[in-house]
């Protein structure tokens, strides 16, 4: 199953939208169908022009980005970069203030596990593939903190950025669940977007754009039924926890 799920989830982020990739395919990684999400394309401005102020601030915060990779900051980021299978929980676990896994928290993995592509391939998808947007590493061809993802990454759009868009979703509905620690998981939400641009991956506008759409999928979850149950299920999990 965990196999699956992270051959799943590749696919997903290298080819967003692909075939009918969604609750009706993988209900193991989805709460909602294709035709149940919004639009990115419609929802996002256009990423920034090559001739423009936004595109020079994107390429000046690049520089600088790059040079937190031999760092703590830097280990982080590559860290951050994997969040298939346990990954996503065990990005969250210390600001969560407690262990997230299938063992310990099993209604909250299935919670944060399952809804991971709906805040990824469904959030980001139409905007990603109309605009196409080249990455900064394939624009400088210069290597990534994960240079073994490149390939795969080369391929994909890079605005909005998915892996930003799952982290702040996931952020958002971790901090519902655990109010009293919601400034440490939000903070900690915003620098899983912020190591994609310290590995070299996507643009700081890549990940701005991501955060819109990761709190928009949020709102539109929160009006299906099984990811209201699904939950429930983990707030009164972590009451009894309590």
């Amino acid at each position: 199953m965990r196999r699956t799920l992270v051959a799943a989830v590749t696919l997903a982020i290298a080819f967003p939208g692909f075939a009918t990739f969604d609750v009706t395919t993988h209900p193991d990684l989805f709460f909602l169908k294709e035709s149940q999400s919004f639009d990115s394309f419609a929802l996002l401005p256009p990423p920034p022009a090559g001739d423009s102020i936004e595109f020079l601030s994107d390429k000046a915060q690049y520089d600088a980005a790059k040079l937190l990779r031999n760092t703590p900051r830097g280990k982080q980021a590559w860290q951050d970069a994997h969040v298939a299978g346990n990954g996503l929980p065990e990005v969250f676990s210390a600001a969560f203030g407690q262990e997230i896994s299938k063992e310990k928290t099993p209604e909250l993995h299935r919670l944060m596990t399952k809804m991971i592509e709906d805040a990824g391939t469904l959030a980001t998808s139409t905007a990603k593939k109309h605009y196409m947007r080249i990455r900064p590493f394939a624009f400088y061809n210069e290597p990534t903190c994960r240079p073994e993802d490149q390939a795969t990454l080369s391929k994909n759009g890079s605005y909005p950025s998915g892996h930003t868009s799952i982290g702040w979703a996931t952020a958002l509905v971790l901090a519902e669940i655990n109010p009293t620690r919601q400034d440490i998981i939000l903070k900690r939400g915003y620098e899983l977007g912020q190591s994609r641009v310290i590995c070299g991956y996507h643009w700081q506008s890549d990940v701005t754009a991501a955060r819109v759409v990761g709190s928009a999928i949020v709102a539109r979850l929160h009006a299906d039924e099984g990811f209201a149950r699904q939950l429930q299920k983990a707030k009164d999990e972590f009451k009894r926890a309590l």
